[in-house]
């Protein structure tokens, strides 16, 4: 195996023998030959679809297929074997895209050791550093976020062919000896289209669940017995409340799941009674002291301990060996009766913190800019001298404390602007707030970064400066490809001088990390004292 897809991978150049999140070398080789077979998917599709030929279930294939491979979502073999069968038949069903195809399109696994040897050519290959790899690796990261983000809008009913056409034009791309210009174009093309992505992902969770509201949320725990639920999936959150009110058991968020509370249509659930537990890589000890059950809905998923395994179920994209799977019925709907079963026969969560810290959520575009007449005011008289955006993703390494002490060293007047697991490195800090803003405006989940460039667009234009003219700092923690593609996206809006860490991507070779240093002025981040004279001019 090879794999460089997130920021934790091994040595920080490459996982080779097993994956740092757990994953093992077989489960790598079946998730990179499932994409490349989606690249042959692609490849023919759009030939196929400009003779009026296309077939419409490949797109929904293709997002799914992108998403079961992010870090952390699925290490299930079982299913990625059956996906590898799916993608063999539904690439064959389509036309060739001309005489003289890819081997993507062409390629058929007669038995595992196909697959472990075409696994291993696509690792040798992926494992080469030079520009070309690195901006194909890129890409596709990229596109893995994109289909993370589309596969949750889709679910509730919001679509764009046109997303759908540029993923598998990425796809396809990458077998093509494209120049780096072109790459480069495709590359910044994909940011727009997270942009479009996030925009409509937006939509869809504000139109069905109503827009966030600013929430206080409880995290200490109460006396019944609970479900935990983890992960991204608003729509898995409202099936699991509609199914188990008035059945005795409480309902908890972890994790990204948190900004759940501050929806309308979820927080009128009376037995959704708070948060429970921080961000993802917390698992194994929140899990185990929580003592009922789990339902994992996307990522990010880690290894289950054998002590709390049978109390751990998975749903959606997620899935790991052994875990019950819940899966969609018609029309998307779920049956949680046996987590709700199982919840009624465990004990109440034990207490995680002495005393709990209520957690402030819910500050997306809509509720802030409901309040921007005071933030502008808080701005205009000095109480407020700068935003910084601390959004992105936590991880494991000690060195993530980083931010914990960045936002402790931050002046009074100063907020943040967060989104995404980060969060919890500081969301628990009694900052207080300035100008009557809370210091930490957490406007919810990785999902809805949307909300910090509406937020930010907003504030230019009240100011009548460009967006890189704003007293607005960027300090971005980045884990896996959604905040990959997030980064994309804010280098499309022309977002410069962004602090990225704690490392750097192993994918970027030094030459494609020359030119996002020298053209859109991306730098590592360094220490806190360094880093804060740079960023935030009044400390």
């Amino acid at each position: 195996m090879f794999c460089y897809q997130c920021e934790e991978t091994a040595k920080g150049t490459g996982c080779t023998v097993k994956g740092v999140c757990g994953k093992e070398d077989v489960t790598a080789g079946l998730q990179d030959v499932l994409i490349y077979l989606c690249k042959g998917i692609s490849e023919r599709n759009l030939a196929a679809s400009v003779k009026g030929a296309g077939n419409n279930e490949t797109g929904a294939f293709i997002v799914d297929a992108l998403f079961l491979t992010l870090t952390n979502t699925n290490f299930d073999d079982q299913r990625f074997r059956e996906m590898i069968r799916q993608a063999v038949v539904l690439r064959d069903s389509l036309p060739k895209s001309g005489p003289s195809e890819p081997d993507a399109c062409t390629w058929t696994p007669k038995t595992d050791t196909d697959i472990a040897a075409k696994a291993g050519q696509i690792a040798a290959e992926a494992a080469a550093n030079d520009d070309v790899h690195s901006l194909r690796a890129l890409l596709v990261f990229g596109l893995k976020g994109v289909a993370a983000y589309y596969h949750h809008a889709a679910i509730l009913g919001y679509t764009d062919e046109k997303i759908i056409t540029f993923i598998q034009k990425g796809l396809a791309s990458t077998l093509h000896d494209l120049s780096a210009g072109d790459m480069t174009a495709l590359v910044l093309e994909c940011g727009g289209v997270g942009v479009s992505t996030l925009a409509l992902l937006d939509t869809a969770n504000t139109t069905t669940y109503g827009s966030p509201e600013i929430t206080s949320v409880r995290t200490t725990p109460g006396t019944r017995p609970g479900i935990l639920i983890t992960g991204h999936d608003l729509k898995d959150l409202d099936q699991l409340l509609e199914q188990s009110k008035d059945r005795g058991v409480d309902i908890y968020t972890h994790g990204e799941m948190l900004p759940a509370n501050a929806y309308p249509a979820l927080k009128r659930y009376s037995h959704l009674v708070g948060n429970y537990g921080s961000s993802w890589w917390h698992q194994k000890e929140e899990f185990e002291k929580f003592n009922g059950p789990v339902l994992v809905t996307t990522n990010c998923i880690v290894p289950p301990k054998d002590t709390y395994r049978e109390r751990v179920y998975t749903t959606g994209p997620a899935g790991f060996t052994g875990l019950k799977h819940i899966p969609a019925g018609n029309g998307g709907k779920k049956d949680f009766s046996g987590i709700i079963a199982q919840a009624k026969t465990c004990q109440p969560p034990d207490d995680l913190h002495a005393p709990g810290r209520d957690l402030l959520t819910g500050c997306a575009h809509g509720a802030v800019l409901r309040i921007a007449g005071t933030v502008i005011d808080a701005v205009k008289k000095g109480d407020i001298k700068q935003f910084v955006v601390m959004a992105g993703c936590d991880g494991r390494q000690s060195e993530r404390d980083y931010y914990t002490r960045f936002a402790e060293a931050l002046p009074k007047n100063t907020v943040i602007l967060t989104a995404g697991c980060a969060k919890y490195r500081y969301n628990g800090l009694d900052l207080g707030t300035t100008g009557g803003i809370p210091r930490v405006i957490d406007a919810g989940q990785c999902n809805d970064c949307y909300s910090l460039v509406v937020i930010a667009q907003a504030l230019a234009k009240a100011f009548d400066v460009g967006i890189n003219e704003l007293p607005v700092s960027y300090n971005i923690a980045w884990y896996e490809q959604k905040a990959a593609l997030v980064l994309l996206a804010l280098l499309n809006l022309g977002v410069k001088d962004i602090t990225l860490g704690p490392k750097l991507p192993a994918f970027v070779s030094p030459g494609v990390l020359s030119v996002l240093v020298n053209t859109f002025q991306i730098k590592k981040n360094s220490t806190v004292e360094a880093d804060l004279a740079r960023m935030v001019p009044a400390a």
